[in-house]
């Protein structure tokens, strides 16, 4: 599968955005997939995960209550609401799909738990 991720962008403290991970090549329906973000100068971190039937979610601690994953298999893609958006947000994200992934928030919040990986897209907050 062909993960194409979009929707980053340059914004003020307190705005939103929505990140799009679209994919293609497979049926995404049946792929768990995750959101994951890079900072200048520090480790890829995981900001938010679903399921493949979208029943259950995860999110890391710094993101919860503000961002939002949800996917429309309709579609083939998977989305990432992002409000109240905070200088610290500021990162590359990435979105990862696996189809034989397993359950739950510790294999989930994993890089290698997912095989396939899309480009990532600029999110920049100014304070």
């Amino acid at each position: 599968v062909q993960l194409q991720a979009s929707g980053g962008g340059l914004v003020q403290a307190g705005s939103s955005l929505r990140l799009s991970c679209a994919a293609s090549g497979r049926t995404f329906s049946n792929y768990a997939t995750g959101w994951f973000r890079q900072a200048p100068g520090k480790e890829r971190e995981f900001v938010a995960a679903i399921t493949s039937s979208g029943l259950s979610t995860y999110y890391s601690d710094s993101v919860k209550g503000r961002f939002t994953i949800s996917r429309t298999n309709a579609k083939d893609t998977v989305y990432l609401q992002m409000n109240f958006l905070e200088p610290e947000d500021t990162a590359v994200y990435s979105c990862a799909a696996d189809r034989d992934a397993c359950t739950g928030y510790k294999c989930l919040s994993t890089e290698r738990s997912y095989e396939y990986w899309g480009q990532g897209t600029q999110v920049t907050v100014s304070s």
